[in-house]
């Protein structure tokens, strides 16, 4: 089904992982999508290749989406593009495998910025145009770590735990605009980010294996297709937290 159709994706950190499979799923279902990569132009640009190839409209476009400056220019260049983006998916994000005690501040603040503050930034930039349009999908993937501390550290479990308030105070917003908001929180999907993660075991996973990145993929989709959804944390997590 084509339902996305003449609907402007945006996906944050879409050069690869989760963030790639989301834009190829989001494009399949008709949406034109907007790619972003802070490093990995050649990554986001196959992605966007991959997307044009399906006959549907795509864009690569560098941001450091922890940054102000670079978000307002992102945004811009866009909708110039593509026009006003419909649909966002905040999916950038790091992580430094540390124990408590191995954190310094500098470790801190840039997990902090990069996980939480991006996705503050990024919805503060497009939310006035999906407010004008009155229809807006806007998803933000968390983790399992905001649920039960997971396997990166105290630093990335509160990033993730604060993207779980940001998306419960967005709803709360937008709730009569016709813009949803809803959190994704998988776990221990099999990307780069995990394989090179020591502690990242898929013993940790009650079903006793990593998830993929389609089955991430496809919540996503499925939350911007559903205007009747927001405020929600949707567990893909294999068993590990169940709410």
């Amino acid at each position: 089904m084509k339902d996305l159709r003449d609907r402007v994706a945006l996906v944050t950190g879409g050069s690869r992982g989760i963030g790639a499979a989301v834009a190829i799923a989001l494009a399949k279902a008709g949406a034109d999508v907007a790619v972003n990569y802070r490093e990995r132009a050649d990554a986001a640009n196959a992605v966007s290749a991959a997307i044009t190839g399906m006959g549907t409209k795509a864009i690569a476009v560098q941001a450091d989406v922890s940054v102000a400056t670079d978000v307002r220019r992102m945004v811009a260049e866009i909708e110039a593009h593509c026009g006003g983006i419909d649909i966002l998916v905040n999916n950038a994000g790091i992580a430094h495998p540390r124990k408590l005690e191995e954190i310094t501040e500098a470790e801190w603040d840039e997990v902090l910025t990069v996980n939480l503050k991006s996705v503050f930034l990024v919805t503060q930039a497009v939310a006035g145009g999906m407010r004008q349009r009155k229809w807006g999908r806007i998803i933000n993937l968390s983790s399992v770590a905001a649920q039960t501390g997971g396997a990166v550290g105290a630093h990335y479990a509160a990033s993730k735990a604060g993207i779980i308030g940001l998306t419960h105070s967005c709803a709360s917003a937008f709730v009569r605009e016709g813009i949803t908001v809803n959190a994704i929180a998988p776990a221990l999907i099999e990307t780069d980010m995990v394989t090179s993660n020591p502690n990242a075991n898929p013993n940790l996973i009650p079903m006793g294996h990593f998830g993929s990145v389609d089955d991430i993929a496809s919540v996503a989709v499925m939350l911007a297709m559903n205007g009747y959804m927001t405020g929600q944390t949707i567990s893909v997590n294999g068993g590990w937290y169940m709410s």
